[in-house]
């Protein structure tokens, strides 16, 4: 009967965790597409496909401009095809232009000018960003937060905050030039700094003190695996009066999420600046398998308003990561439009043949490292759950 329960309990969260990661993706996919299709139409543009997966289609209905909406069979994105369009990738099929009637290369995707075609590609990573905006200015809003202020209660014994001369009562007021308003605030800066120096800005019996400190290299076990994050060692006032209700006027909530967003994105990038460095490890990034957990685990944790917080996340990786200079991404099409806007006339069709094959094998095969490190880091889950 014992085992009974088990294989039922390990469906239910299976089934849970499939149904959360379908939501998640789903969102962030269909709002970035959306963007893409959206700015197309204004733009003049014909589509002719939009798509919530890759492969073959498994539901799909034509609206009456001749859009093909369906949902396809691989759930690990999507794309809108445009008129002119050889493929998903929005690569120019040659053929195809070479003999469109005049009166369909109007509303040819690769017959636009650059600056339409820019914005055309541009809008579906502003619409992410936008989605993650939406989603946290909503929460500001509506719930307002509660905060910390960035007060230390005690010092950890050889911590990197005692090494630094760190005592309790000091108000941390700026790290590295940024004011600091919340305890998270401090944190935020000090988890993505791990073995950089930090030059803190602390009220002490009514002085101010520079003070300067290296956070420690630690591991934490995360929603999407472990993650090696910095850490300076010092607890927050536990004193009542420390903690804040912040509230916002919807302005305020919009420009709070601003914020909230660009961190996001800053942290991103400086996490991509210490791996390229080397002081992060690879086995960080997380694929497919680890988005799918992250999606399960929000959603145990804290139901539908975890999950739209990890669609907020989602949607500013998502967002940022194709905005890479990477053909095949985005990124890669802005920026064989913009050579095309320095020279006057775009790359040869060779060229753009071979960077988007090179594009293609770099996605892949990040792809292929990422799902690598979820299934070392699913299969050291198991076997910790075993022991």
């Amino acid at each position: 009967m014992d085992f009974l329960t088990t294989i039922s309990g390990a469906t239910g969260s299976l089934f849970l965790t499939l149904i959360s990661f379908l939501v998640v993706l789903t969102v962030v996919v269909f709002i970035h597409e959306f963007g893409h299709f959206w700015v197309g139409r204004l733009c003049g543009v014909g589509v002719t496909a939009f798509s919530i997966g890759f492969g073959r289609e498994l539901v799909g209905w034509t609206d009456r401009t001749g859009t093909r909406w369906k949902i396809s069979a691989i759930p690990l994105g999507g794309y809108v095809k445009f008129v002119g369009d050889l493929n998903a990738a929005s690569v120019p099929d040659q053929e195809q232009l070479d003999r469109m009637p005049l009166e369909q290369r109007a509303i040819s995707f690769p017959h636009q000018n650059v600056a339409k075609r820019a914005a055309i590609v541009a809008a579906g990573p502003i619409a992410n960003f936008i989605l993650a905006i939406a989603i946290f200015a909503g929460f500001n809003y509506f719930n307002g937060r509660q905060v910390l202020e960035p007060r230390i209660e005690a010092v950890q014994p050889g911590s990197a905050a005692e090494k630094a001369g760190f005592q309790p009562k000091d108000l941390i007021l700026t790290v590295d030039g940024r004011q600091i308003q919340t305890f998270a605030d401090m944190q935020l800066i000090v988890s993505s700094s791990a073995g950089e120096p930090l030059v803190f800005t602390v009220e002490r019996n009514g002085q101010t003190t520079a003070l300067t400190a290296i956070p420690n290299f630690v591991e934490r076990t995360s929603p999407f695996g472990k993650q090696r994050i910095g850490l300076l060692g010092v607890e927050a006032s536990r004193d009542p009066s420390a903690i804040k209700r912040l509230t916002y006027t919807p302005w305020g909530a919009v420009k709070a999420a601003v914020v909230e967003t660009w961190n996001l994105v800053e942290r991103t990038l400086n996490f991509i600046r210490r791996l390229v460095m080397g002081w992060e490890s690879a086995d960080q990034l997380s694929g497919p398998i680890g988005i799918a957990r992250a999606s399960g685990t929000a959603f145990d944790i804290g139901g539908v308003y975890s999950l739209v917080s990890l669609i907020g996340f989602m949607s500013v990786s998502i967002g940022l990561i194709n905005l890479f200079p990477i053909p095949l991404l985005d990124g890669g099409h802005l920026m064989f439009y913009a050579i095309e806007a320095v020279r006057g006339r775009p790359l040869s069709e060779k060229a753009q043949e071979i960077g988007f094959r090179i594009g293609f094998a770099l996605v892949a095969m990040l792809m292929l490292f990422a799902t690598w490190n979820d299934l070392v880091h699913l299969g050291t889950s198991f076997l910790a759950q075993g022991s």
